[in-house]
């Protein structure tokens, strides 16, 4: 038998097991609890930045739906000193094929990431929120971090907020109307029509704005410079095609033609402007005459980098700063032989381009799934990359290491920018600055920390300025992909993609008319006035939203 001094220890040791097992068993229940303590006790307001509660190692999941992104959080400077700030590390997943197929698997399952960036136009945003796999962000910053309303704009919370009062993404390279109105002539354009330096100087820098001087200039290329390198020159080229079109030949060809988007109040179908037509008739005269490359019509984006890097290109109607390695790999062989931006295809007044901008809507939107590990410390690290704060470690890194103040100006360090200016892949991978995880990016923000643009970029960025509009009133407005006028929209687009490079191949004027006409036929057959009325609907509650802002 036990002594009575034995049996009270042991019902002591009894009781404190029971005791430490409640308070750390329960798991899950108490956990969760746990989880929420934080902000209520420290009672988080609007100027407190609520990452700073917390900073113990975590990671999260992060889904890039875009194929070619390259780059891995935490092998370079810039990456780890915010996880070093912060505690947080990201692991990027980036698809290895098809984006789309991607999305809709992982939507199909309900297993998403913690953190989704895609673009805001993709189907699989609505299809997100409907589904309810993604949080409202008010409702995170509410419980968890109001530092939310302080850093972010209230126009563009506004502009993503759904019909159910809730924002569940919020955009990166977005810039509001009073962006605009602010910032000036510092908002420049991606859209370019270029040429190679070299060759166009030795054909007398021959203007291309009308199709007889555009057709003579590639032809003139061709004879004078038939191979680059023993590789054929390629007289033009454009951004890939794709199922439904191709870019470079719908809204940037129109906007180098300064096609209006609305007359009177009411949307324009740009795509049967005669100086579209016109235009469309210009390229499929140069693909009769040999100027139009077969390569340009199956090649996609890894295969065009490579092509312009060897120089082979004479000109192109293209996105700048899609090819911004390739331009310092021409640079560093011969200062020449690199891409300039000139005037290319306008309309027969010879008007000046309008060029697209950052819109309100942005480029990408971030979402953060409900199926996210930590809820709090989720919304705590977006709103810390949203805020100024953010924006500065993730632009410029570590002060002393990647950046300091020269001049009284906050900038990088002298051999940061020179690597910047020389080898951005290399950069990246060392630095990480600069907007190597653009996720969050607001280049308004950091455009006071921006190096003053070099060659062999500064002239084509430089060209852009007072040609570049904002067109946040025409964003976001196409139907659902499961509504009526989507799935109409769909088709309508998928039978452009079909009909687009028919019209370039066609082998007369005459069988470029049947065509047209054929296409506008179909078109209309399948409903596609319920889509222009749905646009338009949707473009007259943009322009309301948007004078709103302006207030």
């Amino acid at each position: 038998m036990l002594k009575p001094k034995s049996l009270l220890l042991l019902m002591f040791a009894l009781v404190m097991a029971f005791t430490t097992a409640c308070s750390s068993g329960g798991d899950n229940n108490a956990s969760e609890k746990e989880e929420d303590k934080p902000a209520e006790e420290v009672k988080l307001t609007q100027d407190q930045p609520g990452w700073e509660v917390d900073t113990s190692p975590i990671t999260f999941d992060w889904y890039i739906n875009f194929a070619w992104f390259p780059n891995k959080w935490g092998e370079d400077i810039t990456s780890q000193y915010v996880t070093k700030k912060t505690g947080v590390n990201v692991n990027f997943i980036v698809p290895a094929g098809n984006e789309a197929e991607k999305m809709n698997t992982m939507i199909a399952s309900g297993t998403l990431p913690d953190f989704i960036t895609l673009g805001w136009y993709e189907d699989a945003v609505k299809k997100m929120i409907e589904g309810d796999l993604v949080l409202p962000l008010n409702e995170l910053a509410d419980q968890y971090d109001p530092y939310f309303y302080k850093v972010t704009d209230p126009a563009k919370v506004s502009w993503y907020t759904k019909d159910d009062g809730n924002i569940y993404g919020y955009p990166n390279a977005s810039s509001s109307p009073k962006d605009y109105e602010k910032f000036g002539d510092n908002i420049t354009s991606n859209q370019t029509f270029l040429v190679r330096k070299d060759m166009y100087e030795a054909l007398g820098s021959p203007d291309m704005r009308t199709p007889e001087g555009f057709l003579k200039a590639l032809e003139d290329a061709k004879k004078m410079f038939p191979d680059v390198n023993g590789q054929p020159l390629i007289p033009f080229g454009l951004h890939d095609f794709h199922e439904k079109g191709n870019s470079s030949l719908e809204g940037y060809l129109q906007n180098f033609l300064a096609i209006p988007q609305d007359k009177d109040g009411k949307l324009y179908d740009r795509s049967t402007d005669p100086e579209y037509v016109r235009w469309l008739k210009t390229f499929r005269t140069a693909n009769e005459k040999g100027l139009m490359s077969k390569d340009i019509f199956v090649d996609k984006r890894p295969q065009m980098e490579e092509k312009i890097a060897q120089g082979r290109y004479f000109a192109m109607l293209y996105q700048r700063s899609d090819m911004a390695n390739q331009q310092n790999a021409l640079y560093a062989n011969d200062p020449n032989s690199v891409y300039i931006a000139v005037d290319g295809p306008a309309n027969s007044n010879l008007d000046q381009p309008t060029l697209s901008g950052p819109s309100i809507s942005g480029w990408t939107v971030t979402l953060i799934s409900k199926n996210v590990k930590d809820k709090a410390r989720a919304i705590r690290f977006l709103d810390y990359l949203i805020s100024e704060e953010g924006q500065r470690d993730t632009y410029l890194g570590e002060k002393g290491v990647t950046w300091d103040t020269i001049d009284g100006k906050d900038q990088f360090l002298p051999e940061v920018a020179e690597l910047l200016n020389s080898d951005r892949g290399a950069f990246d991978k060392k630095y990480g600055a600069s907007h190597t995880f653009w996720m969050m990016m607001d280049n308004n923000v950091t455009q006071p920390w921006m190096p003053a643009a070099v060659e062999p970029f500064k002239q084509m960025e430089d060209w852009t300025r007072g040609k570049t509009q904002s067109f946040s009133q025409f964003d976001q407005l196409d139907p659902d992909a499961g509504s009526e006028e989507g799935i109409i929209n769909d088709k309508v687009m998928s039978e452009w993609g079909k009909i687009l490079p028919k019209l370039i191949f066609a082998k007369t004027d005459a069988e470029f008319d049947q065509i047209w006409s054929d296409y506008q036929a179909k078109r209309e057959s399948l409903g596609f006035a319920k889509v222009q009325e749905y646009r338009q609907k949707e473009y007259e509650e943009n322009v309301k939203k948007l004078e709103e802002f302006l207030k």
